[in-house]
């Protein structure tokens, strides 16, 4: 994918939304995209997910998909790090499926 001034400006605000997700919740790239006004560009913002992978202030594993599965989680080195980095912050993690999904959800629409 070549990214042009338009793409890096959305990922830019992609993680200005993700720094904001809370410890021990997880949002969707759906609520993200929804968020920033563009609800078609969900797989624009796992794009930028898994660019934010060298970016230490971006929480990447803090997202994961409509259903709570860690489909971002091949983008993480070693098998399992988002899986742990999710338990580190309390939440259960089965199957690759974060367990009571709906509780740990955050949406960014709460910000405003």
């Amino acid at each position: 994918m070549q990214y042009n001034p338009n793409t890096l400006n959305f990922f830019e605000r992609v993680y200005e939304v993700v720094v904001q997700v809370p410890y021990g919740r997880v949002t969707s790239y759906g609520a993200i995209a929804k968020h920033l006004g563009a609800p078609k560009s969900s797989r624009m913002v796992g794009w930028a997910m898994n660019a934010a992978h060298s970016r230490m202030d971006v929480p990447a594993h803090r997202v994961v998909n409509r259903q709570g599965l860690l489909t971002g989680k091949h983008h993480f080195p070693g098998s399992n790090l988002m899986q742990q980095l999710l338990e580190s912050e309390g939440i259960v993690v089965k199957n690759d499926k974060v367990v009571d999904f709906k509780t740990k959800f955050w949406d960014p629409a709460d910000l405003y």
